[in-house]
């Protein structure tokens, strides 16, 4: 790594273009984050925030008639079986686990538009597949995996657009102060805060179902150390952990938070203080992940580790339907073989690091690198 905070990153690729994530606000969500952030646009991107601030109108008033439409509907839908959560720090695998997992055609999830048009995807999601497939890239910035409208995605986002808390607000003013870490973990959280934020989450899980149908594989990296909140509000919900070589994860992390604070940012990014800033959320993470294993039965959890998924995935995949008695194998497994053979070949970024940054790695994360094996890998 060893990079000058204020170098970008090399990306996999240069990127396609892409519409900045915020334009899935609604108005007032936008202008509460433009607010906080004391309107600190930099002139280089005040053309983008018109161009949010106008379709932030145009989302607000397709949010109401959406809740015109379907909101009884919605209201009434029951979660009536307990989502499947998929936790993992970023970058340890959690999209591919989630990729896999929906193989099975009993599974619904979130997909991108749905994360980032959560006001009114039941009324315009095919309009905009159909029309504007153009604003999407074909793949992700900071990895190259495949990408797309319909593609898994964080219901993190989801809960950014309806402007409740989320450390991800974060993106929009990267050279600000960090805002609402406090819903990492959810732990210092107001009760009016609280409760907004279940309420949301809740809604955006009811309308997927209500368009699905189907129990929900759900993947976000805070919810890592939201366990004891999600156990409280799901007490059936089950919970797969994938974890990674930190020696890996903690670059890839920061070229993540770098190409996603270039690429939506309402600032000319510094990156000041962002290593810093990877290095205190992964320990904050495992701490709180600790915690909330306790909180559940053997039957509620699985821990896994993406070199053994990669090495083979499908013997890893049976066992974690085997843990949790999943069933349905004759039906997932000929999907998933389908989805291996497509992403065939598929190489993921390499990083070098100095023995600097191994010594500061092993410093501030010996206690997981140790716990999970990781320390033999690099002896």
């Amino acid at each position: 790594m060893s990079q000058d905070p204020a170098t970008p990153p090399p990306l996999a690729k240069k990127p396609e273009w892409t519409p900045r994530m915020w334009e899935g606000c609604d108005f007032f969500a936008w202008l509460k984050l433009l607010a906080r952030n004391g309107f600190a646009v930099h002139p280089k991107q005040w053309y983008i925030a018109v161009i949010i601030t106008y379709v932030s109108f145009h989302n607000t008033l397709l949010r109401l008639l959406q809740d015109a439409i379907y909101g009884r509907a919605v209201r009434a839908t029951e979660i009536k079986d307990p989502p499947i959560f998929l936790l993992g720090h970023w970058r340890t695998g959690t999209t591919l686990l989630h990729e896999l997992m929906i193989c099975d055609p009993r599974f619904g999830y979130p997909t991108t538009i749905e994360c980032m048009m959560p006001n009114h995807f039941l009324l315009t999601e095919s309009y905009f597949t159909t029309w504007f497939k153009f604003l999407i890239s074909s793949s992700r910035p900071m990895d190259n995996m495949k990408a797309g409208f319909d593609r898994p995605q964080e219901d993190e986002f989801a809960l950014s657009m309806f402007g409740v808390g989320s450390p991800y607000k974060t993106i929009a003013f990267p050279n600000n102060a960090p805002v609402d870490q406090e819903y990492l973990d959810m732990e210092g959280v107001s009760e009016t805060g609280l409760r907004r934020w279940k309420r949301a989450f809740k809604q955006f899980l009811r309308q997927i179902t209500y368009k699905t149908g189907k129990r929900l594989v759900l993947k976000s990296p805070p919810h890592t150390a939201r366990i004891k909140t999600l156990k409280g509000m799901f007490p059936g919900a089950i919970f797969i952990h994938i974890v990674r070589d930190p020696y890996v994860v903690f670059p890839s992390t920061v070229n993540l938070w770098r190409t996603l604070y270039k690429t939506h940012g309402m600032q000319t990014p510094n990156y000041v203080g962002l290593e810093e800033l990877v290095l205190k959320t992964f320990i904050r993470m495992y701490e709180k992940l600790d915690e909330g294993k306790k909180l559940l039965a053997p039957k509620q959890f699985y821990e896994l580790r993406y070199e053994d998924l990669v090495k083979n995935p499908e013997a890893e995949m049976v066992k974690i339907y085997d843990h949790f008695q999943l069933g349905g194998q004759q039906k997932f497994l000929p999907k998933l073989r389908e989805y291996l053979a497509s992403v065939k070949g598929y190489e993921t970024n390499k990083y070098q690091l100095t023995d600097e940054e191994k010594a500061l790695i092993a410093s501030r994360w010996g206690d997981v690198i140790r716990r999970y094996g990781y320390d033999k890998a690099q002896g």
